[in-house]
């Protein structure tokens, strides 16, 4: 498809939400991913709060240990972290809100 065609900018709301591994990313998109994750507006880190670097190296870490997985969903054309046990029970929606 030519870059200028309007096809390419239809959402894919037909598509689920798929498992992006971890070790497809380069080390600059995957803390690119997770900054952007750690920063977003809601997310709660209890009572003591951490740097923005500490937070980035804990998600990394559960990351890279399949506690958390990556999920890219067509039809927003975003990216979520879901932590693997609510996915194995389905308690999570990996679909990201739009």
């Amino acid at each position: 498809m030519p870059p200028d065609d309007p096809r390419d900018d239809a959402p894919d709301d037909d598509l689920e939400p798929v498992e992006v591994p971890f070790e497809r990313l380069t080390p600059a998109a995957l803390r690119g991913l997770v900054e952007e994750f750690v920063t977003r507006d809601g997310t709660d880190y209890g009572v003591r709060e951490a740097s923005l670097e500490a937070k980035i190296a804990s998600v990394v870490r559960q990351v890279e240990r399949r506690e958390v997985r990556i999920f890219f969903d067509p039809a927003t054309r975003t990216t979520n972290l879901v932590r693997a046990t609510d996915v194995a029970r389905g308690g999570a929606s990996v679909r990201s809100r739009r």
